[in-house]
């Protein structure tokens, strides 16, 4: 079989689960979702068993710690995947929700119904948990999911995908429902790219240059974000106990994803006060700082100098940008130059100047006093994301049940006719 009738093999299939899965009663979804976590949990060994083949190929390839990292299961991990999933089960099922309804004057009743994308293709990297968080979020929103990870976790995919696949089969629903691409080739996804009418919405979830090659190859309507280069703005009216705590935990909690902090924006006003500490406290947590020239001489021989060039760059790793800013404005400059559209939090106890930050600061989640590592579904009580999206059309922001669904108009009529 060549890779254009594999593809295209494997598009049928998933359309065929999505016609099963978009009329399935939500009590049938759940005890699928419910069967997927108990699963998961009960294999435990064979998934870590799998996933180190996996990541002693990586080791092999010399792919990076936070890429090593994000390809990684443990059983903390598993636990993770599994209750997503059952997360996921007992939230509000959105498909069929009906909303706006309104009387025209010839007494038609116009409104709208919630219903299932269909078939939506995940494309992604190292993250093996996206497999079990992609598929459970699609089946709740009644589509069926083309899952078609990395190359660095075939292994640990294959084996996560075989036990969501027993439960969907046990449900007596098309395994199509969670298809899984198990052929590494790229030209796989070129092909997947073409099937529109087949795959109505394709989600890259990876690298940049991952999702700027299905951007630009795609046929089909695609949901993304490039990068996420966040940033944290420390104001002159802050707790500096909460914007240390923040700042520290926004860059080290979890470096190599992409809610991270990238840049540090400190006003000058407190920067002689507020630096030195903080500057400290990252190095003591092993981050390297790059630092404007403000910074370098509050703080000197700490910090490395800082091209402009690399306020643009997404580190996914312990190393930090700083900047000394003389305010909110300038903080929101910078930003607005530099920023990604992803995520971007300030520090104060000034209440304007917070809502200033809120309302002009363009990107998918904006905080007051929280770290940027909770810009996520699960957080923000959607359950399970299947990624963050910071595109302004659709869906923005983390992507949980809703964002998976679109609206149709639906008319209740008692014989009216168009004049």
């Amino acid at each position: 079989m060549d890779i254009i009738e594999y593809v295209k093999n494997k598009a049928l299939e998933a359309r065929e689960g999505a016609r099963a899965i978009a009329v399935a009663e939500t009590a049938q979804k759940d005890t699928i979702l419910v069967k997927m976590a108990d699963g998961l949990k009960a294999e435990k060994k064979y998934l870590i068993s799998e996933n180190q083949k996996d990541v002693a190929a990586a080791k092999v390839k010399g792919l990076s710690e936070a890429m090593i990292d994000r390809l990684t299961l443990n059983e903390k991990r598993i636990e993770e995947m599994s209750t997503g999933l059952i997360e996921v089960s007992q939230m509000a099922d959105p498909v069929g929700e009906i909303a706006n309804m309104r009387k025209r004057p010839n007494e038609m009743l116009v409104g709208k119904m919630r219903v299932p994308i269909g078939v939506i293709s995940m494309i992604y990297e190292a993250r093996p948990n996206v497999t079990a968080d992609a598929a459970g979020l699609c089946i709740k929103a009644g589509n069926a999911v083309i899952l078609r990870g990395g190359s660095e976790a075939i292994n640990s995919n294959k084996a996560i995908v075989s036990i969501l696949r027993k439960a969907v089969k046990n449900a007596d629903l098309p395994e199509g429902v969670v298809t899984f691409i198990d052929n590494t080739d790229r030209e796989v996804v070129m092909e997947m790219l073409k099937l529109e009418g087949l795959i109505d919405l394709v989600i890259p979830r990876g690298g940049e240059g991952l999702i700027r090659t299905v951007t630009e190859n795609s046929r089909i309507p695609v949901l993304k974000h490039y990068k996420g280069v966040c940033h944290v703005f420390v104001d002159r009216d802050c707790d500096m106990d909460m914007a240390s705590e923040i700042s520290l935990n926004s860059k080290v909690q979890r470096p190599g994803t992409c809610n991270a902090m990238e840049t540090l924006l400190v006003d000058a006003a407190i920067a002689e006060e507020f630096l030195p500490l903080m500057v400290r406290r990252f190095s003591d947590a092993g981050v390297s700082v790059l630092g404007c020239s403000e910074t370098a001489r509050i703080c000197p021989g700490q910090v490395s100098p800082v091209k402009d060039e690399d306020y643009y760059v997404e580190y996914l790793s312990l190393k930090l940008n700083i900047r000394v800013v003389t305010g909110v404005d300038e903080a929101m400059a910078h930003i607005a130059k530099y920023g990604s559209s992803h995520t971007e939090a300030i520090v104060t106890n000034n209440h304007q100047r917070a809502m200033r930050f809120l309302r002009e600061v363009d990107s998918s989640a904006v905080l007051i006093n929280a770290s940027t590592r909770l810009n996520d579904g699960g957080q923000f009580g959607l359950g399970a994301e299947i990624g963050i999206s910071t595109d302004k059309i659709h869906a923005r922001g983390p992507m949980g049940l809703q964002e998976l669904t679109s609206e149709k108009f639906i008319v209740f009529g008692n014989g009216q006719l168009r004049g």
